[in-house]
């Protein structure tokens, strides 16, 4: 059986789902309206999808003195993957409506946890609902099993090796990289040393992927020789910067580093420098 890791299109999520039962996410999470995305998922989802939660099961928001939406403990992940049903060779499909901004952060905790077989859908809930596919109403949840996690430490920065990257990447907009507006976070402004790479530049019009080679062409321009695991990326709490993660694996460069706690628990702290551009 084909195996998926980083982007998987419509018609093969559909064959899928109908032939190979494997296991399929719904992400969908409005910051604005914490309860919004959970009703949408039961108003209607992809067939078998379970729900996860931003806040609730992608973050541990009890951790202080972490940014707005601290990863999870290896052993919270752990657990969380095994309640999903997900085991060893499993694939993984997620999606959400907003151009993967909440499907790439669980893709990356899986990836980050040793599982591979995970892949983002192509134009997310949209695609799917405007294909005109069936719709499943209500709550569904997995079959319980045991998942064994391999963390890939590597792959994880924190705020106290920030300052040895060769590279770090703002994934936010760019009024927000220059500090011309903070609309959610209270200081505006980037990390010293940082370039911008807006996360949403990965896709087309429609929502759809960039194609593999013009993604690796515009990463090139940012990373020039350094290669993707020297590299840093964050955005406001680590959740979309994982959208350009997933967009450097996709464009077959390999694995970036997240910088979990991000802008908001990097500005959260008065002793940290920052730049705000004139």
């Amino acid at each position: 059986m084909e195996t998926f890791e980083t982007i998987i299109n419509l018609q093969q999520a559909a064959a899928l789902i109908e032939n190979d039962s494997p296991v399929v996410v719904d992400c969908r999470f409005y910051l604005e309206d914490v309860d919004r995305g959970r009703a949408a998922y039961e108003a209607g989802h992809i067939p078998t999808a379970q729900y996860a939660h931003v806040n609730e099961d992608l973050s541990d928001l009890s951790i202080p003195g972490a940014g707005r939406h601290p990863l999870p403990s290896e052993g919270d992940m752990v657990d969380l993957f095994g309640r999903m049903g997900i085991t060893s060779g499993k694939q993984v499909i997620v999606y959400d409506d907003t151009n993967g901004a909440g499907a790439s952060r669980l893709w990356w905790m899986l990836r980050y946890m040793g599982h591979d077989q995970v892949a983002v859908l192509d134009g997310g809930f949209p695609a799917w609902r405007d294909a005109g596919l069936s719709l499943i109403v209500g709550i569904e949840r997995g079959e319980a099993a045991t998942f064994i996690g391999r963390p890939r430490r590597e792959m994880l920065v924190e705020r106290k090796d920030i300052g040895s990257e060769t590279i770090l990447v703002d994934s936010r907009a760019p009024e927000r990289f220059r500090g011309e507006t903070e609309p959610i976070d209270p200081v505006a402004g980037h990390m010293p040393g940082a370039i911008n790479r807006f996360h949403k530049l990965n896709f087309d019009e429609n929502g759809r992927i960039l194609p593999d080679t013009e993604l690796r062409r515009q990463f090139d321009d940012i990373l020039g020789e350094v290669p993707a695991t020297d590299a840093t990326f964050y955005c406001g709490s680590g959740v979309t910067a994982c959208n350009n993660l997933l967009a450097l694996a996709h464009a077959g460069l390999g694995d970036g580093r997240l910088y979990a706690g991000s802008w908001s628990q990097w500005c959260g702290d008065p002793r940290n420098p920052i730049v705000v551009e004139e």
